[in-house]
C-alpha cells in the first residue's frame, strides 16, 4: 500500500507539535486579552477572580465538545497524535484524509469529523495555557493572597495526565476504560479549578457543606458510569422508562459489562453481548436514582437552613437535577438526541461545579472555626 493511502505509521507523531502549541497560544492570548480588557481596571483580586472563573468556563465548554467529539464518532478523525495525519490542521492533511475517505466511506475520517477532533485538540491545549498562565499570576501574588494556590497547581499537574489520556484514547482506538477516565478527568479538572475560585473569594459558608462532599462522590461514581454507557455504546441497550425493554429486571451480563479492561465492543469470548449493555445501562439508571434522592434530600436541608445562599444553592440544585433528569429520559425516549446527549453531559459539569463550590464552603467554614474552637478551650481551661 502506497504512503498516500496509508499516510499514518505510527498514531503518536510529533512532527507539528510546535505549530500546535502556536495554534494554541493564539487562542489563549486570544481569551486572556478578553479578560484583560474587562478587567485590566478591577482591583487586584477581582482580576484573579476573573481570571479563574475564565479558566473553569472554558474547561466546561472542553468538556461539552468532548462529549460533542465522542458523539458525533469524531474521535478518531485524525487517527494520529497529536496533530492530524503529521499535520497542524484538516487542511494540511486534506489529501491524506480524502483518500482515508474514499477507500473506507463509512469509516471514522471525514474531513468534518477531523475538523471536529482538532477543534477539541486546540481547545484542550488553550485550556493548558490559560491553567499555566493562571498558575504564574497567582504564585507571584500568593503574599497579597495570603495563601498558596495549591489548587492551581494541582490543575497543571493534572492537565498534563488528562493530555495523556487524549492521546491514548486515539493510540487505544476508543479503548473504553481510557474514554471513561478522560470523561472524568475532565471533571476533575474543573472540580480543581472552581475549588481555586472559592479559595479566592469571601463567601457565606453553608450548612450541608459536607452532605454536598457526599453527594459530589456519588455524582463522580455515576459520572464514571455514565461515561460507561457512553463510551461502550450503551444509552439504547433499555428501550422504554421506567421499564427496560417491557422489564422491570431483564436478564443481563454484569460480568462481561464491567469488564473493564477490553478493547471497545471486544470482551473475552469475541464481540460483548448485549445482555452486557443491558447490565451497563441498568446500573447507570439505579445510581441516577440513588443521585436524584440525594439531590433532593441536600436541597430541603439547604432551604431548611434559611439563609438566602442556602435557598439559592438548592434552587439551583434542584434545576440541574430537573435537566439531568429531563436530557436522560429524552436520550432514552428519543433515541439518543445528539442536543438531548450534550444537555445531559453539561448538566453533569454543573452539577460537579455547584457541589464542589458548596463542599469548598463548609471546608472553609470548618477551617476558620478552628481558631474559635481553640480559644474557647483555652479560655475553659483558664
Amino acid at each position: 500500500m502506497n504512503a498516500e493511502m496509508n499516510p499514518v505509521t505510527t498514531t503518536v507523531h510529533m512532527a507539528p507539535a510546535l505549530r500546535l502549541l502556536a495554534i494554541a497560544t493564539l487562542v489563549a492570548v486570544a481569551l486572556l486579552a478578553l479578560w484583560w480588557w474587562r478587567q485590566h481596571r478591577a482591583a487586584a483580586i477581582s482580576r484573579h477572580v476573573a481570571l479563574v472563573a475564565l479558566t473553569a468556563f472554558i474547561t466546561a465548554d472542553l468538556i461539552v465538545f468532548g462529549a460533542f467529539t465522542r458523539l458525533t464518532d469524531s474521535g478518531l478523525g485524525c487517527p494520529d497524535w497529536p496533530g492530524c495525519y503529521g499535520q497542524a490542521s484538516p487542511l494540511g492533511a486534506s489529501s491524506a484524509i480524502d483518500s482515508a475517505e474514499r477507500a473506507l466511506p463509512t469509516g471514522p475520517v471525514t474531513l468534518t469529523k477531523a475538523w471536529v477532533e482538532m477543534i477539541h485538540r486546540y481547545l484542550a491545549m488553550a485550556v493548558g495555557a490559560l491553567i499555566l498562565v493562571l498558575n504564574l499570576v497567582l504564585w507571584r501574588a500568593q503574599t497579597t493572597l495570603q495563601r498558596a494556590p495549591w489548587w492551581a497547581a494541582a490543575a497543571l499537574l493534572w492537565v498534563v495526565v488528562q493530555g495523556l489520556f487524549g492521546k491514548y484514547t486515539v493510540s487505544l482506538k476508543l479503548y473504553p476504560a481510557v474514554v471513561t477516565a478522560h470523561l472524568l478527568g475532565g471533571m476533575l479538572l474543573l472540580a480543581l479549578l472552581v475549588a481555586q475560585l472559592q479559595s479566592l473569594r469571601p463567601s457565606q459558608s453553608l450548612v450541608a457543606g459536607r452532605g454536598a462532599a457526599w453527594v459530589l462522590a456519588l455524582l463522580a461514581l455515576q459520572i464514571a458510569l455514565g461515561g460507561w454507557v457512553s463510551s461502550n455504546y450503551a444509552v439504547l441497550a433499555c428501550r422504554g422508562f421506567p421499564q427496560c425493554n417491557g422489564q422491570w429486571w431483564p436478564d443481563a451480563d454484569y460480568a462481561q459489562g464491567f469488564t473493564l479492561l477490553r478493547e471497545l465492543g471486544r470482551g473475552a469470548q469475541g464481540y460483548v453481548d448485549f445482555k452486557a449493555l443491558v447490565a451497563i445501562q441498568m446500573v447507570h439508571r439505579m445510581v441516577a436514582l440513588a443521585i436524584v434522592v440525594a439531590v433532593i434530600a441536600l436541597s430541603m436541608r439547604l432551604w431548611r437552613g434559611g439563609a438566602g445562599v442556602g435557598r439559592r444553592a438548592a434552587a439551583w440544585l434542584l434545576l440541574l437535577l430537573g435537566v439531568q433528569v429531563f436530557s436522560g429520559l429524552s436520550n432514552v425516549l428519543l433515541d439518543w438526541p445528539l442536543l438531548a446527549a450534550l444537555l445531559h453531559t453539561a448538566g453533569a459539569a454543573g452539577l460537579v461545579a455547584l457541589l464542589t463550590g458548596m463542599a469548598a464552603r463548609g471546608r472553609a467554614a470548618a477551617a476558620a472555626s478552628l481558631p474559635v474552637i481553640e480559644h474557647t478551650l483555652q479560655h475553659d481551661r483558664a
